[in-house]
């Protein structure tokens, strides 16, 4: 991925990295639409405004991109709520530099995909009028407005394939299990033919996203969901679905052979028997989604929380290390060469979108709505440029 990214760029560049300066664009511009929040809550803190501040490049590897769909995703109801923000001010002012002491107004929103306005001077492979998708880390502003910045090294080239709604649904969703799978869990296209793999909480976007992929690099995929999405995990590849509101779902998952591989988008109570599910003492490895990293430093705040949470994760995989499996925790990474990697998936049809339903831009509140009503099948997805 890496060479063919270098490539791409010698080529889309002319083989020189062209000059272009560090200004915001169109010039003229100072201030852009934009939902946002100004304290945390409920939805009655989604404000549109038609003031926020234009974004501007301040790094050589930045690009400024204008969006055409965006998505949602918990993490977006969660932020709105205020999870995690002692976390993300650290990352978002690590040196204290900033004069004022609030993140607001903050926009919210994770996926773009959407058009390159501007370069800065060290990006190489892109240039202004390229399409691209990119999912844009949590302590940086958001992708609900008319155009956000993103370092290069987050952006990917979009699949030809797909409109930009499309796009939308996947890089933060894709990225997620892309970590969890690929970069902690160590399966990847060579390793996973015939490996027995259980996927909790399958319908959501991380789930789906999740199933094409390990079906495509090859291994027998069991989804645990609810009745009404069996027929969605079916047309996406799985080999067995479990319904886990027929009867206790632990003792029907018993009844299966063990598995290699166990993704957990649930968590709760799951953690405390799923790795029983596991072939013990064969390298099996069970990585969950669900972890209290952030909600250890915003209740303990950053030095005890963070000391809170290697002492759990610590103390939970040597134990389990003993029982002869690895447990595991994984995050949501950016990374514009795993886009690459997916994108080549999307554009040979080995992974499609899952979208629950599309909103125009006058509609993020009741977007969120959506979303917080839960047992979406796929994602909730923003058309910012329609004229709904």
């Amino acid at each position: 991925a890496a060479s063919g990214r270098a490539l791409r760029g010698a080529v889309r560049a002319g083989g020189q990295p062209p000059v272009r300066g560090l200004r915001a664009s169109p010039r003229a511009r100072c201030a852009m639409p934009s939902w946002v929040i100004d304290r945390y809550g409920r939805n009655d803190v989604l404000r549109f405004t038609r003031d926020m501040v234009f974004p501007t490049i301040h790094f050589p590897n930045e690009v400024i991109i204008k969006v055409h769909a965006a998505s949602l995703n918990p993490i977006d109801l969660s932020m709105r709520s205020g999870y995690g923000a002692t976390a993300l001010n650290m990352k978002r002012d690590p040196l204290k530099l900033k004069t004022t002491e609030t993140e607001f107004p903050l926009t919210l929103g994770r996926d773009v995909s959407g058009v390159v306005m501007e370069c800065g001077l060290s990006v190489s492979y892109f240039k202004p009028g390229d399409e691209v998708w990119a999912a844009i880390p949590p302590w940086k502003q958001g992708t609900l407005s008319e155009f956000v910045v993103a370092s290069g090294n987050e952006v990917s080239f979009k699949p030809k394939c797909l409109s930009h709604t499309e796009a939308a649904s996947l890089p933060y969703v894709g990225l997620t299990a892309w970590s969890a799978v690929n970069q902690v869990g160590g399966l990847n296209q060579s390793n996973c033919s015939g490996k027995r793999v259980l996927i909790l909480g399958a319908s959501g976007g991380v789930g789906t996203f999740a199933v094409q992929l390990l079906k495509a690099w090859g291994a027998d995929v069991t989804a645990v969901c609810s009745h009404d999405a069996s027929t969605l995990m079916k047309k996406l590849g799985a080999d067995n679905v479990i319904d886990y509101r027929s009867g206790n779902l632990e003792e029907q998952l018993k009844t299966l052979p063990l598995f290699d591989f166990i993704l957990d988008n649930v968590g709760g109570s799951t953690e405390k028997w799923a790795l029983d599910l596991l072939k013990k003492w064969s390298g099996a490895t069970y990585v969950t989604l669900v972890t209290p990293f952030l909600i250890n430093m915003d209740k303990l705040g950053v030095a005890d929380g963070m000391l809170q949470t290697g002492v759990t994760v610590g103390s939970k995989t040597v134990k389990h290390l003993f029982k002869g499996v690895h447990y595991r925790w994984a995050f949501f990474m950016p990374s514009g060469r795993s886009l690459d990697e997916i994108a080549e998936l999307v554009d040979s049809g080995k992974i499609q979108p899952v979208i629950d339903q599309v909103f125009s831009f006058s509609e993020v509140p009741k977007a969120f709505l959506k979303l917080e009503g839960g047992h979406a099948r796929g994602k909730t997805v923003i058309d910012v440029i329609g004229k709904k």
